[in-house]
């Protein structure tokens, strides 16, 4: 059987600690299923930026692993859709995203605690999406007839349906990660908390609308 130079020269790669960015980038574009393992790969990669958001940032190092979780998945985003050009390197355009949601946070968290009087309205209370509440999906279902929460969720996606049920059904990140195939329960919580603030949004635009 016949192997290219190209293709030793990618499984070769593939194996080395650090993996280049055309492996990286080529892998995640692949269809042939094989792209998680490197979405997982770059996820691995950069990690360490989460010890250095807790120096630099003071932030705590759950606060610092979801903010890196949401990085590395508005990476993939950007090289699935075409916005990352290749103008840095997958280093520096990682970190750059890094170090801005942190300093977001940073000042998310400050203008909380300005709120001393916060309300407890369900856009208030999904604005905050404490991940150890699980009243939230309770709370839609109080608030709008279990219809339209289900044609909501649907409209969420299917990824984002089968993880909020899994959700509020009990079962943890980790679970939902094996599960699931995601890289760890940060990216899962990370990957949640997105799905509930596009639930929230679809219930907004519901609500104006009607």
């Amino acid at each position: 059987m016949y192997i290219s130079a190209e293709y030793l020269l990618y499984t070769m790669s593939f194996f080395q600690k650090i993996l280049p960015d055309n492996i990286l980038i080529s892998g995640i574009l692949s269809k042939d299923g094989q792209h998680r393992t490197f979405e997982n790969r770059l996820y691995e990669q950069y990690s360490y930026l989460i010890r250095e958001g807790t120096w630099k940032h003071k932030l705590t190092s759950d606060e610092c692993s979801m903010v890196y979780s949401d990085t590395i998945l508005t990476t993939i985003e950007h090289i699935q859709t075409n916005r990352f050009e290749g103008r840095s390197g997958l280093k520096t355009y990682v970190y750059q995203i890094f170090n801005n949601k942190c300093v977001d946070l940073l000042r998310k968290n400050a203008t909380n605690r300005q709120q001393v009087h916060r309300g407890d309205t369900l856009d208030d209370y999904m604005n905050i999406l404490p991940d150890d509440s699980r009243s939230i999906i309770q709370q839609l279902i109080d608030q709008y007839d279990q219809e339209i929460l289900q044609q909501r969720l649907r409209e969420t996606g299917e990824k984002c349906r089968q993880m909020l049920k899994a959700w509020s059904e009990g079962f943890m990140d980790q679970e939902i990660a094996a599960e699931m195939g995601y890289q760890s329960a940060a990216v899962v919580k990370t990957s949640r908390l997105r799905c509930l603030e596009k639930l929230r949004e679809l219930y907004t635009k519901g609500v104006k609308k009607g």
